[in-house]
């Protein structure tokens, strides 16, 4: 693998090649939904892309934590973090890549 990024220029431009779209409209198009998928999470909402995965915000509680360095403890504050699951699908497209 080559270790490139796939950014939104690089998705609004596979749109633009695939739908026939403008390039403006393209990454508009990228944008909007991206859009949408923010806020369904910061709502709390799931989103699931159907042979592709589940994103999801899961709330974490306070803990103690511990300095690798010192080894001082340190309180670490609840938060909310981003989670994804693939789907089979994904996983075994993913897995089936490893085996070229």
């Amino acid at each position: 693998m080559s270790g490139k990024t796939l950014t939104r220029m690089d998705l609004s431009e596979a749109v633009f090649r695939e739908v026939g779209l403008s390039r403006n409209e393209s990454a508009q198009l990228v944008e909007s939904m991206l859009d949408h998928m923010s806020d369904a999470l910061v709502d709390g909402q799931q989103v699931k892309i159907s042979s592709f995965g589940t994103f999801s915000v899961r709330s974490k509680s306070a803990r103690i934590g511990r300095n690798p360095k010192t080894g001082e403890e340190v309180p670490i504050q609840p938060r909310r973090v981003l989670t994804f699951r693939p789907s089979h699908l994904m996983k075994d497209r993913v897995a089936a890549g490893n085996k070229a």
